[in-house]
């Protein structure tokens, strides 16, 4: 991601900063929140943007924006042991040029492939860590291509998407990378705002992609639309390439949210899921779903917003997460403590009347973390893992744990 497109915390501080209409009843239950590591902003990197991927073995991995050896940031892992003590080691220490190729200020979340390996993005580049036993860390770093991306997807087949620029019509693009015999090769799959000044396709992708069974791609674009809110669109694979559908185009009605702040989650209906920074009853964000309707249009539809921000969070800046129940969690960027604004960590559980009940797991004080912008992941045992990017112990961003 380019330094400056990263969302900054809107709280001041002396650390690092270089960096619905139908809804239900609120309430609060706070799991057991433990701080698995706190970044200090030296050696072990610092300001932690992007969320954490897990292994199979429960094994964490992340990025921090800065920090490190030299300064750019880090990729790292958290290890757990047997006893359920964390320990975390540095894969790689970012080095911006002119003195190193791999770029750095990473700020968006690994993703692993089946063979554990770890794939990720710097602001210049697409890089690749390999489990190496010859290492003395245990792994081996490489660019595997130059370009950075807003995120990154994997098909089965080892090819990686992504949303990057200028593009052809310098509002961005979503492109593949195919992994031959010879190397990586790009593939730009769709070019936005084709018609300026206009761009009711979308402008600026952001937040990365999602699949649906059909091999379909769905974003977010932060700008352009019929109504310049964004747009949530479709890139639908077909045998003459890829079409571009935009859902929806934000915002769409006074009470409509506005700009998307994540990307889309899909449930096993197809139906889409996301959040947004502004708009909405109170004007502090949304959680929004988008329907397919049987005329092939899709329906909008406010699921919550944040009528009470300074107890119970306001700003959502990530995406959402389904449990196996079907419940949704997300984040907030900013409220849920009066006195800090820190952010919350937040549940909402669907209603037989077809409402949702919106729940608080977590209010942050700045001492165990403040402003979340990264999805949160769930394990097979429902323990909910994410990143804060600034405060913790460290004053530089931690990585968390909530248990049931």
């Amino acid at each position: 991601m380019r330094w400056d497109r990263i969302r900054l915390p809107s709280i001041t501080s002396t650390v690092f900063l270089a960096v619905t209409l139908a809804f239900g009843n609120l309430a609060w239950a706070g799991g057991t929140y433990k701080v698995l590591h706190g970044f200090t902003g030296g050696s072990d990197g610092g300001g932690v943007f992007a969320g954490v991927v897990a292994d199979s073995g429960g094994n964490l991995y992340g990025v921090t924006t800065g920090g490190g050896a030299f300064g750019s940031g880090t990729a790292f892992k958290l290890g757990r042991s047997s006893s359920g003590h964390w320990s975390k080691t540095i894969l790689h220490s970012f080095c911006s040029p002119p003195h190193c190729a791999d770029g750095g200020l990473p700020s968006t979340t690994p993703i692993l492939d089946t063979q554990g390996n770890v794939y990720g993005t710097s602001n210049i580049a697409t890089f690749q860590l390999v489990t190496d036993l010859a290492s003395a860390i245990g792994w081996s770093f490489q660019v595997i291509y130059d370009t950075g991306s807003e995120g990154l997807l994997m098909d089965r087949a080892g090819n990686l998407y992504g949303e990057w620029g200028p593009g052809k019509y310098e509002g961005l693009d979503v492109f593949e990378l195919e992994h031959g015999a010879d190397g990586w090769t790009e593939k730009v799959l769709y070019n936005f705002c084709p018609h300026r000044p206009q761009c009711r396709d979308g402008l600026l992708p952001q937040y990365g992609l999602t699949w649906d069974a059909a091999g379909n791609l769905y974003g977010v674009t932060t700008e352009g639309g019929v109504n310049k809110g964004g747009v949530a669109f479709q890139l639908e694979h077909t045998a003459e390439g890829w079409k571009e559908h935009v859902l929806h185009s934000f915002p769409a009605s006074r009470g409509d949210g506005y700009p998307p702040s994540s990307g889309l989650t899909l449930d096993d209906s197809g139906n889409l899921y996301g959040t947004t920074e502004q708009g909405g009853g109170s004007a502090s964000g949304t959680v929004f779903r988008l329907s397919r309707q049987p005329g092939g249009g899709w329906k909008d539809t406010i699921l919550y917003f944040f009528p009470n921000g300074s107890r119970d969070g306001e700003g959502p800046a990530a995406g959402l997460v389904f449990d196996k129940a079907g419940n949704l969690y997300g984040t907030t960027s900013g409220g849920g403590d009066s006195k800090c604004s820190c952010g919350v960590v937040f549940k909402m559980t669907p209603q037989p009347s077809g409402k949702w009940k919106y729940t608080v797991l977590h209010r942050f004080t700045g001492a165990d973390g403040w402003v979340p912008q990264a999805s949160l992941i769930l394990d097979d045992k429902g323990n909910v893992y994410g990143t804060t990017t600034e405060g913790g112990p460290g004053g530089y961003g931690v990585v968390f744990e909530i248990t049931p």
